[in-house]
């Protein structure tokens, strides 16, 4: 994983700029993610690699796979990648990608796992507060997940913050073994 990881920074980082600089931030999200699900595609992936099939044969399969949603810059993209053999860094690229949108936008997306259903007053109540904390706008979705007991865990970006009666029985066990 963390070899797919340093093979798509920096395609990542150039899609980036590229978009930053042409102020297609969300174009590109889009066209990222739709471009890393058709790669992810098992009947796509079983020509990735496939020698009866010449990698520009696999680039225009994509591509027209694609259609109009793929920009000319966004082509030339699929193109490089297939003909450098990194085509199943997609995924990774596309993750890459909205981190860096994240943090050139100021926003974070929260992950907010209860216990119990938790309504919208107090789902903005969570986000009120990490946005004061991260400094950032703050997306919270909403989870539930029942063997928490009680409480709630958090998660926003590298971020965790577990008030769940789980996690805290676990920390009260640690300390009582010491």
């Amino acid at each position: 994983m963390a070899e797919k990881t340093t093979i798509a920074r920096p395609y990542a980082q150039a899609v980036f700029e590229l978009a930053q600089a042409r102020k297609e931030l969300p174009r590109w999200s889009e066209t990222l993610q739709m471009a890393a699900a058709l790669v992810s595609d098992e009947r796509v992936g079983a020509l990735v690699g496939n020698p009866r099939v010449s990698k520009t044969q696999l680039a225009e399969l994509i591509v027209s796979i694609g259609g109009e949603r793929f920009s000319e810059q966004a082509q030339h993209l699929l193109h490089l990648l297939v003909e450098n053999g990194r085509l199943s860094v997609l995924p990774e690229i596309a993750a890459l990608y909205e981190t860096y949108r994240a943090d050139a936008e100021r926003t974070v997306e929260a992950q907010l796992i209860s216990a119990f259903a938790v309504d919208e007053a107090q789902k903005q109540q969570v986000a009120a507060a990490l946005k004061k904390r991260l400094g950032r706008d703050v997306t919270v979705s909403c989870q539930v997940d029942e063997s928490l007991l009680g409480g709630a865990i958090i998660r926003a970006g590298d971020l965790v913050i577990d008030g769940s009666v789980i996690g805290q029985l676990a920390k009260l066990e640690v300390a009582l073994a010491r």
